[in-house]
């Protein structure tokens, strides 16, 4: 299968070039381009202005006899945009640019003028040079003098402004040096201390916020450790039973459980019951005389079954009915506390 786009051709064994017959096509011949106006005009018949950039659609062609170092010169076809009339100019490749020739004026341009003069000037004195060899040493004497000239100008402008302002400029531009190192070296010292403050603000933030921090674990741990603690029934058993302290009704249960243990084994304070109710032995001779107080002791134990008296000599036969009903007392207590704990 053949491609779609070919590039190169078919050409026969028996093919002649030479057979081929050629176009004879003039050479003033124009052609059809499109162009931009090369510099401000103005039209001869209406007066339009026509500016620099302007398109157009022009008929060129080849201007017959002129060239310019065997570089061709073209002729160029407009029409005003008014008025419909026809407008030649043609390429100057000896200047670069554009010269008008027909139909309309090219606006007044005084940089173009002065640059034109000066190079018909130039050319002038080059061709005197030619010709004349005195010329050219006049010229040179001339021209030595003006310079010479201009330097005594220069020279005496330059001591009028010593003696009016009499300025050092080496020492301004030292000066100048020596305030912009200062400035910037203080504004280094600006950005270090700014720096520095930033840091110290972060790290003072960031232990504010690690003991904030370790203070509300601290307070959540002594909550949890409260919590705990509540929540443990032998703490509230042992508080009850080393303080006499007045129990709420809602514990009511465990207030019973501490009163059954106090009457089989006794308070758990300090001071004991059982140590106001213990008689020591005395002498024989204060026995007699303290006969009636003995009595009312006696008279006191048996009155309180729960509590154990000491056995003395001189009541010993009194109290023994006493010591018997008081332990089987205390013993029925004890199997009392047993059943309420089993419960």
């Amino acid at each position: 299968m053949s491609e779609r786009k070919v590039l190169n051709k078919y050409y026969p064994p028996d093919f002649d070039p030479s057979k081929i017959p050629k176009l004879k096509l003039p050479k003033d011949r124009q052609y059809v381009v499109r162009l931009m106006a090369p510099f401000n005009m103005r039209c001869k018949t209406c007066g339009e202005y026509i500016y620099k950039g302007k398109k157009f659609n022009a008929r060129k062609e080849t201007v017959q006899n002129e060239q310019y170092l065997g570089l061709p010169i073209f002729r160029f076809y407009i029409k005003c945009t008014r008025c419909l009339a026809e407008i030649t100019f043609k390429t100057d490749p000896e200047n670069t640019d554009y010269a008008m020739e027909h139909g309309a004026t090219r606006n007044f341009q005084a940089e173009k003028l002065i640059e034109e003069e000066e190079k018909k000037i130039q050319r002038e004195r080059e061709e005197e040079e030619l010709n004349n060899p005195m010329k050219v040493l006049e010229n040179r004497t001339r021209d030595s003098k003006m310079e010479m000239e201009v330097l005594e100008n220069l020279q005496e402008l330059k001591e009028l402004n010593q003696r009016q302002a009499a300025v050092d400029f080496e020492s301004m531009l030292e000066q100048y040096k020596e305030l912009e190192k200062r400035q910037r070296q203080k504004e280094q010292e600006e950005d270090e201390r700014e720096t520095k403050e930033m840091l110290e603000r972060a790290l003072v933030k960031r232990l504010r916020d690690s003991d904030s921090d370790s203070d509300q674990e601290e307070e959540k741990r002594k909550e949890q450790q409260n919590k705990h603690a509540a929540e443990r029934p032998t703490d509230i058993l042992t508080t009850d039973m080393s303080t006499d302290s007045k129990v709420p009704s809602s514990t009511g249960v465990k207030r019973q459980k501490v009163e059954s243990w106090e009457r089989s084994v006794g308070g758990m304070g300090g001071k004991s019951t059982l140590g106001s109710l213990v008689v020591r032995k005395k002498p024989a001779a204060t026995n007699t005389a303290q006969q009636p107080g003995a009595g009312s002791l006696t008279d006191a134990t048996a009155s309180k079954p729960a509590k154990i008296c000491a056995p003395t000599t001189a009541s010993s036969s009194q109290t023994a009915p006493a010591q018997n009903s008081s332990s089987l007392s205390l013993l029925g207590a004890y199997s009392d506390s047993d059943d309420s704990n089993s419960d």
